[in-house]
């Protein structure tokens, strides 16, 4: 796949969806950590229903850490590996108000020290949150990336890097959310809605479902 057609792929995705944002609701940068650390191999509407209950009682590294690993579990029960998870939410807090000042903190290395975060929800944290370039490879954008042929790679640190590279810098910001959202709507994983795309031209997938 040759810059100009990538351009033109990043061009349409903008123009159809102008402001792309991640799913899950969040007022402030630690909200959006939990949500992110809540999230992995779990729905962002799953995640969201627990989030709704649970900032309004409890939205700040203080506030969860008060309720405890048992409490946390209480909000979290309808989320996969919720048991895992609270550990790690509990053990983020207590490592933010004794080592960050209760802020999240704005560098991969950092936020990677934090349990239950990974490079993938680093790179939301610091995109979505703080505006910095980064991309987070999901199923999704690992599979609209490899199909598309915008960003082949085996694996998705592979597949991340290519995209750094290669994605024009002015689309770099919201590739991301614009990735994501095309391979959870559009770019289906077991049938392509290839009639309803709006780069199904400039693809590079041979065996298109025209529905």
């Amino acid at each position: 796949m040759n810059k100009q057609k990538r351009a033109e792929i990043f061009a349409r995705l903008k123009a159809e969806n102008p402001n792309p944002t991640t799913e899950l609701e969040y007022n402030t940068p630690f909200e959006l950590l939990i949500a992110v650390v809540l999230s992995a191999q779990a729905t962002d509407v799953g995640v969201n229903k627990a989030t709704r209950k649970l900032y309004p009682v409890a939205n700040t590294p203080e506030a969860i850490y008060a309720l405890g690993v048992e409490g946390l579990k209480e909000y979290i029960k309808t989320i996969g590996l919720f048991n895992s998870k609270a550990e790690n939410v509990i053990k983020t807090c207590k490592i933010l108000i004794e080592q960050h000042n209760s802020e999240v903190p704005q560098t991969r290395e950092a936020l990677e020290a934090l349990p239950g975060v990974g490079r993938k929800t680093a790179n939301v944290v610091l995109n979505t949150a703080f505006r910095q370039p980064a991309m987070a490879v999901d199923t999704h954008i690992f599979r609209v990336s490899n199909r598309t042929n915008i960003a082949p790679g085996k694996n998705v640190l592979e597949v991340e890097h290519k995209l750094m590279k290669h994605v024009p810098k002015e689309y770099l910001m919201d590739a991301h959310h614009w990735l994501i959202l095309h391979g959870r709507y559009i770019c289906t994983a077991r049938k392509p809605r290839c009639g309803a795309c709006v780069i199904s031209d400039l693809c590079e997938f041979k065996e298109k479902v025209l529905d």
